[in-house]
């Protein structure tokens, strides 16, 4: 499985972001080309160098301002002004996603810490030109990359204090707190700012796990260059490679309960499928005194874990865990669409050394395509069955 990996030790910025991705392999000239379509071109001029920090080489990215934009240096801008910059360009919509979604982080921080609305959360930092430029820039990079998965590191924030359009603040600022929640971080490497919230909304959006050893084969590596000097390299590291998609690292979270509803029971596995757990499932036991209960069990990825823990402590009656960390074997999956006599069905393709040895038509869909044609939903299955068996496999 071909992987991104984020190397954060010295924090992550958006301009460290992009200098990193384009010293990976990203096309300069394709990333300039893309953001183009935005028609910002009058307002800014991106200066991409080489440049060194503590002895590593890598790419610096200076994103300069016209004269025009000079005279207003503190230019705010709404998230509906900038969703309106980002979807009346020409960009491909999956970069458009990628973008909004990633001012949407931001928007929501800021909004819950200034008490405002989150479209209507007057951006500074963020909103300015340079920063519409690092945000789009790394969905136009990420996209152009084509990785299946993006997994990072700790992501060190800094310490000490921070001057921006609001004062003196105390770094990590309270957006980029408010963004990682839920992201293992560390603190005070270097008394100051180490990751801004761009940064932060770059790795929240796209990172689909944080793995501090991660398992892969390097192809290419990638240095980002900041524009500040540490007692440690100012610089973001990213590397490329193949990961062994068929061994994961989770977590089943275990509990004995004895003394609570069945439908509750039933509520708090939503509750976990909901915030993203691989897997619920309860085992009839019997506890002290010969009460009949139930052992629950989850099976969740690390990322994940904290927020399983949190749903299980606050919505059952359990008051303590038992802890395993596992290794999931698992073959490579994909799901694709086939066409039947009642509609496109989404089918979960499973993969063995690259050829795919089973697959399994999505419940849901073929529930729907039943009721909506009238048919027993057995003839559904049978038709995705007859269309998986025309293709080669």
């Amino acid at each position: 499985m071909r992987v991104l990996y984020y190397d954060c030790f010295s924090g992550i910025s958006g301009d460290m972001n992009l200098g990193a991705l384009l010293d990976l392999g990203v096309s300069e000239a394709y990333l300039r080309q893309e953001l183009s379509k935005l028609s910002l071109d009058t307002a800014f001029e991106m200066v991409v160098e080489k440049a060194s920090k503590m002895g590593i080489s890598g790419t610096k990215v200076t994103v300069k301002l016209t004269s025009q934009w000079h005279t207003h240096p503190h230019v705010h801008r709404t998230f509906k002004e900038i969703e309106a910059i980002i979807n009346n360009s020409t960009l491909a919509q999956s970069i458009k996603e990628r973008s909004l979604k990633m001012f949407w982080m931001v928007a929501l921080a800021e909004g819950k810490i200034h008490g405002k609305v989150p479209y209507e959360v007057g951006f500074h930092e963020v909103g300015a030109i340079d920063s519409i430029v690092d945000i789009v820039g790394a969905a136009i990079c990420l996209d152009a990359l084509h990785v299946k998965k993006i997994i990072a590191s700790k992501v060190e924030l800094g310490g000490g204090f921070v001057t921006c359009a609001h004062g003196t603040l105390p770094v990590p600022a309270p957006a980029t707190v408010e963004i990682l929640q839920n992201v293992p971080v560390t603190l005070g490497r270097v008394p100051s700012e180490t990751t801004t919230p761009t940064g932060a909304a770059i790795l929240k959006t796209n990172v689909d796990a944080y793995e501090e050893k991660p398992s892969l084969v390097i192809e290419k590596i990638g240095y980002g260059i900041g524009h500040k000097d540490f007692s440690i390299p100012n610089v973001l590291r990213v590397y490329l490679g193949e990961e062994d998609a068929s061994v994961d690292e989770e977590v089943i979270l275990e509990t004995n309960i004895d003394d609570m509803s069945p439908e509750i029971l039933s509520y708090v596995q939503e509750q976990l499928f909901e915030v993203g757990v691989k897997d619920v499932y309860t085992t009839a036991i019997t506890t002290k005194k010969n009460r009949l209960g139930v052992k629950l069990s989850v099976l969740v990825s690390l990322d994940k874990e904290a927020e399983a823990k949190r749903i299980i402590f606050l919505e059952t009656t359990s008051i303590g865990l038992r802890r395993s960390l596992v290794e999931k074997i698992a073959l490579e999956r994909e799901i694709k669409q086939v066409q039947t006599p009642y509609g496109e069905i989404s089918v979960k393709c499973a993969f063995f050394e690259g050829k795919r040895v089973k697959y399994k038509a999505e419940y849901e869909a073929c529930k729907k395509a039943a009721r909506e044609h009238n048919v027993p939903i057995a003839l559904v299955y049978e038709s995705v069955t007859l269309a998986m068996g025309k293709e080669n496999v």
